[in-house]
């Protein structure tokens, strides 16, 4: 076997889920994805295993990062598309979820991702940027961009509907 072609491991850990879904309930949405960034609440396990971030949150936007890294490639040798995706449904998932009261929750109806270029490891450190552009009382919609850190060259933009949870 060549060296290439030799298997690479990779190992994360988390926090279990279940002790922040219950802070989630006693705090508005805001709240709870500041408590995150602060480190008062740790990240959902999704987040741990794409090494993926969240850096700033404000009423109707959420700021993500992560860094490609070979384990995200697809077989034509750039990220696979669903880990952009991924990024693109939480930054706007967060954004219609700082939006949210107390015990109020959320859920995606759908999701449209429009790819622009490719991702590699080579485009650096990447940035998922989500805003809502409508908050009704049964749905919002949002709308998200990833973007290169560096020199913001966008990757991928996507618009989605949420349902709102009462």
């Amino acid at each position: 076997m060549s060296a290439a072609a030799q298997p690479r491991t990779r190992a994360f850990s988390w926090e279990d889920p279940a002790a922040a879904e219950g802070s989630a309930l006693r705090m508005s949405g805001l709240e709870y994805l500041q408590a995150i960034i602060d480190g008062q609440l740790p990240p959902p396990p999704f987040a741990r295993a794409l090494e993926a971030e969240l850096l700033e949150v404000e009423p109707g936007r959420a700021l993500f990062a992560a860094q490609p890294a070979e384990w995200m490639y697809n077989a034509l040798g750039s990220v696979h598309g669903g880990l952009v995706a991924t990024l693109l449904d939480s930054c706007m998932g967060c954004a219609v979820h700082s939006t949210l009261e107390t015990g109020v929750g959320f859920t995606t109806s759908d999701l449209q991702v429009r790819y622009i270029r490719p991702l590699t490891v080579q485009s650096g450190r990447m940035l998922a940027d989500g805003r809502v552009v409508h908050r009704g009382r049964t749905t919002a919609t949002a709308e998200g961009r990833v973007f290169a850190a560096d020199g913001g060259s966008l990757i991928a933009h996507a618009t989605t509907g949420c349902v709102i949870l009462r």
